[in-house]
């Protein structure tokens, strides 16, 4: 018999509370008190786990959703459910947890934790480009390919999500193009914010939000309003620290003003942040600063700005980085930034450009870009909401909120280190719910795409109704996820016609011409099955759940999907090679079988490519005699006898030359 009472003075500190452990169980067990206020750290683990509440009451927050418990309340956890327990009382959260390993039970719940995950509202991001210029395919290739698939994969689960952007008009670099341009800052950003919009239609990324932030009704107040709030917390304060300013006109330096050696990785870098690296600078630690108009020398000088003691929050990030999906790479890269001591981040410049501030004391002053895009974010969902009739508000996140971010490299600092702190400032009782999904740079034949050096591939020169469901097959092949990855135009036109023409369109057009042939252009029933048609159907069903793993939430990967959708087709090629047979006499049952199978591998491929080639995946659902797909499948289908479907000579893709380059 084992015997264990709760004793509080045998508790040591765990998971963000006290906790003792209980030995001979033959399961982990523990006692674990949360304080009045308090809450556990989030914690996601392959163990089954048991709570059993003995004193208190409070709240468990199970994957963002609130549930009540107080003493007498017993709560379950499947594998990888992030849990919390929170104590929103006045006296001691007492409870007993047993957890144990059970191996086929974690296997099961790995494979729907992304479905468990999606039960709530999706807001997803792909972030706001600078309006400085039109849209390439480094940038096409990364968040806006990304959000587009993943946000169509979501609602053909029947889940709620929406894909929110916007053009992020109050840039640096916005200036520098309108001097350029000789235009205003606000008709540079409205000129270029409308080749954006055009450019992601003509790759059929058409967002259910997008807010041009110079244009947009109550932005300013709004800005404002969550500037405010982060001032009353207390976490930022105006603070005078040196600066760099133009050795001539005096003129205070930031981000597209100056460049240097980056201070972490010495690589070539502008002001504020290093796109190789990802750490911030502070402009002054630059190695060996040089103004970008001129090239000469800054002087440094003292400046004014609101500023954010970004090492005072390592447990926030921690905290929250606990909560969503959070790539290694980005939490490298937190430690090695709070790693380095002492981080000021200037969330304030001197600017004529931008959102001014309430405060008295910020006259002169914007918001910065960056710590804005932080309420930008909220402020789009607020805007969502108004036209969806739901009650969103900016100025009240949501804890049933999921907020899933698309972003380069170079933005992740911003978005996985920064943030999180502003909104813990900000919106103290909101518990941020964020996936972060990270794109490494896109390279054109070896080198950076480069506006400057005319070295990019633009996307109105590249897309059009011909090439639209090519280019988002190659892009989606070879996006940089995870790794540096290379566009050139050889590799683009070999998939092209190697893999689309050559592979996919020939076996569509090969089983529509037997369809045609010998079945008089309609779906046969099956018949006869032979060991290899169920094995075929197997391998079916195989790449049908690869497809689903790929694009839902936690194991998002669109080079895998593209992969698994090729890997689809060549599966079914090799079987038609194999197993066509004569459809008369003795073998017809057979043969109808085998024509069966492949209209269904077709049917398939319409439905799993839905959301990577949308408008590709809808032709082959019309030629097959269905409407387009709006459903993931569950299953793989035959297509219903006597269907007629209209596969032979049908040109789905048209060779590159003639259709984009």
């Amino acid at each position: 018999m084992i015997n264990s009472s709760y004793d509080a003075s045998a508790l040591r500190a765990a998971l963000g509370i006290g906790m003792s452990g209980i030995d001979g169980l033959g399961v982990g067990a523990a006692w674990g008190r949360v304080e009045p206020g308090r809450a556990t750290t989030p914690d996601r683990h392959d163990e089954t786990e048991v709570f059993v509440i003995t004193a208190g009451h409070g709240d468990v927050v199970v994957d963002g959703v609130r549930h009540s418990v107080a003493a007498g309340t017993v709560v379950g956890f499947e594998p990888f459910e992030t849990h919390v327990l929170e104590n929103t009382g006045d006296e001691d959260l007492v409870f007993a947890t047993l957890y144990w390993r059970d191996a086929p039970r974690a296997a099961l719940a790995a494979g729907r934790t992304g479905q468990r995950r999606s039960g709530r509202p999706q807001f997803v991001f792909s972030t706001p480009p600078t309006p400085n210029g039109d849209l390439h395919l480094g940038h096409l290739s990364g968040p806006y390919l990304g959000a587009d698939a993943y946000v169509r994969f979501q609602r053909m689960n029947g889940r709620e999500a929406w894909h929110l952007t916007g053009s992020d008009d109050f840039q640096s670099y916005v200036l520098a193009a309108a001097a350029a341009e000789g235009r205003t800052p606000a008709e540079t950003a409205a000129h270029h914010g409308a080749e954006i919009v055009a450019t992601l239609k003509l790759l059929d990324v058409v967002p259910d939000q997008f807010t041009a932030t110079n244009a947009e009704p109550g932005y300013r107040d709004g800005l404002r309003a969550f500037f405010s709030r982060l001032v009353a917390s207390g976490g930022i304060t105006a603070r005078e620290a040196p600066a760099l300013f133009d050795a001539a006109s005096g003129r205070y330096l930031y981000e597209v003003d100056v460049s240097g050696g980056c201070p972490a990785c010495s690589r070539g870098t502008s002001g504020n942040i290093c796109e190789e690296c990802g750490e911030p600078n502070s402009c002054v630690d630059l190695v060996d600063p040089v103004a970008t108009a001129d090239g000469t020398t800054p002087r440094t000088g003292t400046a004014t700005r609101y500023t954010l003691p970004l090492h005072h929050h390592r447990a926030d990030i921690e905290e929250h980085h606990g909560r969503g999906r959070v790539p290694a790479r980005l939490r490298d890269l937190a430690d090695r930034v709070l790693g380095r001591g002492e981080r000021d981040i200037a969330v304030t410049h001197p600017s004529a450009w931008g959102v001014e501030p309430a405060e008295a004391d910020a006259r002169g002053h914007v918001v910065w870009v960056w710590p804005e895009m932080a309420y930008g974010f909220l402020h789009g969902i607020q805007s969502l909401g108004r036209r969806l009739g739901r009650p969103w508000r900016a100025a009240a996140p949501r804890d049933d909120w999921r907020i899933v971010h698309f972003f380069g490299y170079d933005n992740s600092f911003y978005h996985a280190v920064l943030y999180p702190v502003l909104y813990k400032l900000a919106h103290p009782g909101w518990n941020a719910d964020i996936d972060y999904h990270v794109n490494e740079f896109y390279l054109l034949e070896g080198g950076k795409f480069s506006t400057s050096r005319r070295h990019a591939v633009w996307g109105k020169d590249i897309l059009n109704a011909d090439s639209v469901d090519a280019v988002r097959y190659f892009l989606a092949r070879t996006r940089p996820e995870g790794r540096r990855t290379d566009f050139t135009w050889e590799r683009f036109g070999s998939a092209v016609q190697d893999d689309l023409i050559g592979t996919w369109q020939r076996w569509l057009g090969t089983v529509g011409d037997r369809l045609a042939r010998e079945f008089a252009g309609t779906a046969p029933d099956a018949g006869v099955w032979r060991p290899e048609h169920s094995a075929f159907l197997d391998r079916l069903e195989i790449r049908r759940r690869a497809l689903a793993q790929a694009l839902d939430a936690d194991g998002f990967s669109l080079n895998r999907a593209a992969e698994e959708l090729h890997g689809l087709v060549t599966d079914a090629a090799r079987f038609t090679h194999a197993e066509t047979t004569a459809p008369s006499g003795h073998r017809h049952g057979e043969a109808r079988t085998t024509m069966a199978l492949e209209l269904a591998a077709a049917r398939l491929l319409a439905h799993c490519a839905t959301p990577v080639m949308p408008r590709f995946a809808g032709r082959l659902s019309q030629a097959l005699g269905e409407e387009p797909p709006t459903v993931w499948p569950e299953s793989v289908e035959l297509l219903p006898p006597g269907t007629r479907a209209n596969l032979s000579g049908q040109v789905f893709f048209t060779p590159i030359g003639a259709a984009a380059k």
